[in-house]
């Protein structure tokens, strides 16, 4: 999901690092729904006490399409957060790319491929992205992916 949502989210237009972080917050995101959002009372007081200040400062919401994350610009750089917790490119590194090794570029460059590959309208709406883009691709990504690093972690 990070991989591919932050493929979207540079496609759209943000830089890689803002895109990287938007791939992160997405795959945070969705897993919590997935768990039913069990404790994640901070979440929804984040995003009231956001909605709230939105009319009063030009921090905290921002938009993707129909999606809206909450968001903090950094050094000039938007990053976007949840749960307390800003993801970054760096985080994003440890957590996602770093599963793939030296085959990161590889996943990406297919993922962007992949995204590349639909209308502007269906990369814009959440809906339409999770269910033409991610859901038909999710298990033979995982598939392929898992494969390609295993592959290389024998030949070492």
């Amino acid at each position: 999901m990070a991989v591919l949502q932050a493929a979207r989210a540079f496609v759209l237009g943000l830089p890689l690092e803002s895109a990287k972080s938007w791939g992160l917050n997405r795959a945070i995101f969705y897993a919590a729904a997935k768990r039913g959002f069990r404790g994640t009372s901070q979440l929804t007081e984040e995003f009231r006490a956001a909605k709230a200040r939105a009319g009063e400062e030009a921090i905290d919401l921002f938009k993707l399409g129909d999606e809206i994350a909450l968001k903090e610009v950094r050094d000039g750089k938007i990053y976007f957060r949840i749960g307390g917790q800003i993801q970054t490119e760096a985080d994003f590194a440890r957590q996602i790319e770093s599963k793939f090794g030296d085959l990161f570029e590889q996943a990406w460059e297919e993922a962007l491929k992949i995204v590349k590959s639909y209308d502007r309208s269906v990369l814009l709406s959440q809906r339409d992205f999770y269910n033409k883009v991610y859901l038909p691709r999710r298990d033979a990504l995982v598939k392929a992916w898992s494969e390609l690093v295993l592959k290389a972690e024998a030949k070492k």
